[in-house]
């Protein structure tokens, strides 16, 4: 199974492929869409959407994970923002027919690092130690990314185990 795992933001959005090889997590890639803070947010939209659907046309996943916003003070405007960065994760994942599922980041880090208050730096060392890949060089919101597609294959693969049906993390679809 490969996944595309998305950490979405309207300046920065995060991508992370990962596929399961014989039961062992392997990087295809990971890295970040820039959109310029300067621009209007529908040019920024469009570079990402444009971005997702280059990704999904080259690394022809099986499906993609997507980080639920989390925000907890943050202004109403910057709460919108990632909802509509998310949104164009969506809309790519569908023009392709693939299924979502969306992850909450206290499951994604409490699945890839075993501790869900862990921060960004403890998320990448996990993922260091797990895909035995040296990920210090690439942005916090790539290594964010490969963590929502990790944590989807390890659920994907307890489903499985389980005889379950697709179950997402919001139940079943």
């Amino acid at each position: 199974m490969r996944v595309l795992g998305v950490d979405p933001g309207t300046i920065v959005t995060g991508f992370g492929v990962i596929e399961d090889a014989s039961g062992e997590a392997r990087l295809v890639e990971c890295g970040v869409t820039r959109a310029p803070a300067k621009q209007p947010i529908e040019r920024r939209l469009l570079l990402i959407y444009e971005g997702l659907l280059d990704l999904l046309t080259r690394h022809r996943p099986n499906a993609v994970a997507v980080e639920e916003p989390f925000v907890v003070q943050a202004p109403r405007n910057a709460a919108m923002a990632v909802g509509e960065a998310r949104a164009m994760a969506l809309l790519a994942a569908a023009q392709h027919s693939l299924p979502v599922s969306q992850y909450p980041p206290t499951r994604v880090r409490a699945t890839v690092a075993n501790y869900g208050a862990g921060d960004k730096e403890q998320v990448r060392t996990a993922l260091t130690l797990q895909l035995g890949v040296d990920l210090s060089a690439y942005p916090l919101d790539a290594t964010d990314a490969l963590a929502v597609a990790l944590c989807h294959l390890r659920h994907a693969a307890l489903d499985a185990m389980m005889g379950n049906e697709r179950v997402t993390a919001r139940g079943r679809r």
